[in-house]
């Protein structure tokens, strides 16, 4: 454990004092922007330091880019969302190089929270955006088949599955896939990484940014955690021994899995 540790989160929103044994624990997320977060209540559950810095980054093509891969948005009557960086990026994108995305065009999203992100971008109506129950790409394909005349435009990471698109071609859908965004390793300083205690990733993007960041890196007691089977898989893939996973039977959230482990080690 690190000693003589204090922290302060959320733009001292929380000021909480940690004991010379206080654990460190990195979470490659960003910082939660309100001060609502299981992760602060773990902080003041178990005492310990929570520090929040992403491995990775997400990034918008260029105009450029995209217009290499021929693929006409207009072209098509519908986008499917997978993400809410992939509503980021189809707007802003789309905005970029003054394409006027029709009033008429439908969205079929991944989930609810990504059907109502959109309402960033567009006045949401239910005629026109559906999402699927499950937060699974299976989950949204009932309404996509409901509607299977439709054009679909599927933005995604220049890293993703071909789940959906093996979906869509079972069904006979007509789509088009393009890259408008893609995932990069944010830098670190050297000692950056020094002195945690345990370090959580979320995916396998950040497993590799941890190599490529500290190569030299030796788990030794460090506890590693990890959200999904593909991440699990990228930290075994790099050597490291998985400690926490989630989800996991009874336990769906990250923060739960780490509330479970560190109760243990009370």
């Amino acid at each position: 454990m690190r000693e003589g540790l204090s922290l302060s989160h959320h733009q001292g929103e929380r000021l909480l004092l940690r004991t010379d044994s206080a654990m460190k624990i990195l979470i490659s997320q960003p910082q939660p922007t309100t001060a609502k977060s299981p992760y602060f209540d773990l902080s003041e559950k178990y005492g310990v330091e929570v520090v929040f810095r992403p491995f990775i980054k997400v990034e918008s093509l260029t105009a450029k880019e995209f217009r290499s891969q021929k693929v006409s948005i207009l072209d098509h009557t519908a986008v499917v969302f997978t993400s809410r960086h992939a509503v980021d990026h189809f707007f802003e994108l789309s905005k970029e190089m003054r394409i006027a995305i029709p009033d008429t065009m439908k969205y079929f999203c991944i989930s609810d929270l990504v059907a109502n992100y959109i309402q960033k971008y567009v006045q949401y109506r239910k005629r026109k955006v559906f999402f699927g129950d499950n937060g699974r790409v299976d989950g949204i394909m009932p309404s996509i088949i409901k509607h299977k005349d439709e054009k679909y435009f599927v933005p995604v990471s220049d890293v993703h599955t071909s789940e959906l698109k093996n979906l869509l071609d079972q069904n006979g859908i007509f789509h088009s896939e393009a890259v408008m965004y893609r995932t990069v390793s944010n830098n670190f300083e050297p000692d950056e990484l020094k002195g945690f205690d345990m370090m959580v990733f979320f995916s396998p993007a950040g497993v590799d940014s941890l190599k490529k960041n500290a190569p030299d890196f030796v788990q030794g007691d460090v506890v590693i955690g990890c959200f999904g089977d593909v991440t699990a898989k990228a930290v075994e893939n790099a050597g490291l021994r998985l400690d926490i996973k989630a989800p996991s039977p009874g336990i769906t959230s990250m923060a739960a899995a780490i509330d479970q482990f560190l109760a243990k080690k009370k």
